[in-house]
């Protein structure tokens, strides 16, 4: 049985029974098209005969637990969607995947001939453990990524701010520049792998590659190691990168430097480098989004009178709030553009919240006018609407 029978034959069609057909209902559907087309009963009849055959095939591996499931396994992992060498695209109610077997276990022509080779029958060839070449090449290597952290003033993380970040991790070995071969030497390809870094585990009838044991993935050999990296090509280094935090950013972000991560292998990209930022908080102000919120305390005559108040701005002269009489504490006031510096270059708005102050010492002639005040408005209670709404419930 080859692989290729595994994924282009429905045995289950053949058999006219369903996947989760049980044994007996597949022992029962081969022994009544076996008496329909056995050559006995249709003497002459090649199309009985073929048709013979491929019952007998298809029951041979279905009747047989232990096939059947290298069978299900095998077309569950590529879908069953293929199509035979010559044959024309799938369509209509078929489906499929629109390449040709042939191509695909290197027997077709395309490309192929006395050295074609190659493709996906290599690849197949590996799974399944059927044979197939290897490519000596071994593969780049991306960089792994890398995270640390900084800490900003609230200044400087609203406008912006250049950093050091000092860099510990693997990359090359300095003194054999990655080949993990003492100066003089250089390593060799692996003979297990060929250089593939990868070689096959068998099980059973299927085959998945691993990392070679003998070179541990790399594709080389050293015999004559680097005393520095002992041959691994790797060492711990230690390096210095000008980080450039944008403007706006916020306590806990996240902030992603392609390419600054680790150093690629063979060739390969370096990863990237993210860091984590840590605001300090500010004595005046905070945040809310794009937004500078403060607070700033507001006298009793300015609340009920109304004012005009300076109020302070990030990095800039204050500025002038109107605050418009029988302005209740709490009240906040909306100074537009005085907030944080948005992507787009526009700014958030500044959020003024008042809070009115009360004297804990007062004597002399604001004592005096605080209780004419009290004389004045002593017929007005407060709190008489939320006792008449208390006693209403």
């Amino acid at each position: 049985m080859s692989t290729k029978d595994f994924l282009e034959k429905d045995y289950y069609k053949v058999l006219g029974v369903t996947k989760t057909a049980s044994a007996d209902e597949i022992k029962k559907s081969y022994r009544k098209l076996a008496r329909k087309y056995h050559p006995d009963a249709n003497k002459g009849d090649a199309k009985a005969e073929e048709r013979f055959k491929e019952i007998s095939e298809a029951y041979n591996t279905l009747s047989d637990s232990k096939r059947r499931k290298e069978y299900d396994d095998a077309r569950s992992l590529f879908g069953g969607g293929f199509r035979g060498a010559g044959q024309g695209a799938p369509g209509g109610a078929g489906g499929g995947f629109n390449f040709d077997l042939g191509d695909l276990f290197g027997t077709g022509t395309a490309g192929g001939g006395a050295g074609g080779g190659g493709g996906l029958g290599d690849i197949l060839g590996g799974v399944f453990g059927r044979g197939g070449t290897r490519t000596a090449q071994t593969r780049p290597r991306r960089g792994a990524d890398v995270e640390t952290e900084t800490s900003l003033s609230f200044s400087d993380a609203l406008d912006g701010s250049t950093v050091s970040l000092r860099l510990a991790g693997e990359g090359p070995c300095p003194t054999c520049k990655g080949t993990g071969a003492k100066a003089g030497t250089v390593p060799r390809v692996c003979p297990n792998c060929q250089g593939t870094g990868q070689e096959s585990k068998n099980l059973g009838s299927f085959a998945f590659s691993e990392p070679c044991h003998e070179c541990r993935g790399r594709g080389l050999v050293v015999d004559d190691p680097c005393p520095v990296c002992s041959g691994s090509g790797r060492a711990m280094s230690t390096r210095t990168i000008q980080a450039r935090i944008p403007a706006g950013v916020a306590d806990g972000q996240r902030i992603k430097l392609k390419g600054k991560g680790a150093p690629g292998e063979r060739g390969g990209p370096s990863g990237d480098l993210y860091v984590r930022v840590h605001v300090t908080a500010h004595p005046v102000f905070g945040r809310s989004g794009y937004n500078l919120t403060v607070t700033v305390p507001m006298t009793f005559p300015e609340a009920t009178l109304g004012a005009e108040i300076k109020v302070p701005s990030h990095r800039g002269a204050p500025v002038s709030v109107r605050i418009p009489a029988g302005t209740p504490n709490g009240r906040t006031f909306r100074v537009r553009g005085k907030g944080v510096r948005r992507s787009d270059g526009t700014n958030g708005d500044l959020l003024v919240t008042v809070q009115v102050q009360v004297p804990q010492n007062v004597n002399g002639q604001a004592r005096k006018a605080l209780e004419d005040f009290r004389e004045a408005t002593a017929g007005q209670d407060p709190r008489d609407d939320l006792l008449q709404r208390a006693r209403s419930v």
